[in-house]
């Protein structure tokens, strides 16, 4: 979607991707670029902001940011802690993924200090604990 005032969603709760949007422009403000959500069997990009083009490959992102939900683990009881986000650096911005449980969001942003990052991925954890139960996962009916 490519127009910032409306929220059209297909795949992904409304109240859900309302809230994603919100956190999200409150803890990066205008640096916002883009915000997609993933399970492991959809992808849907929630925000665009209106000065970029839709040209991403969401299926080939989702693909490779999927492998986080497997990843996960190898961290796991190590002297860092607890996984909490996952930062790539780019050329024009940056990249964000965050997965809680059975679904994730990336998030897409112009340069910005590390503190709002971890804002971002506190604020974003919090929406996708809250939402965790209202995916469906293989299995279910």
């Amino acid at each position: 979607m490519s127009d910032e005032t409306e929220l059209e969603t297909e795949t992904i709760d409304r109240t859900l991707a309302e809230e994603l949007l919100s956190v999200s422009r409150t803890a990066v403000g205008d640096e916002l670029r883009s915000i997609t959500y993933f399970t492991e069997d959809e992808v849907e990009q929630i925000y665009l902001r209106s000065d970029l083009e839709q040209t991403a490959d969401l299926v080939g992102f989702a693909d490779h940011e999927r492998l986080g939900f497997r990843s996960q683990s190898a961290y796991r009881n190590t002297q860092l802690g607890e996984y909490q986000a996952t930062v790539r650096m780019f050329e024009n911005g940056y990249l964000s993924r965050v997965i809680r449980g059975p679904h994730g969001v990336w998030v897409t942003t112009d340069d910005m200090s590390m503190d709002r990052f971890k804002e971002l991925t506190t604020a974003t954890k919090s929406v996708l604990d809250d939402h965790a139960d209202t995916v469906s996962t293989d299995g279910d009916d």
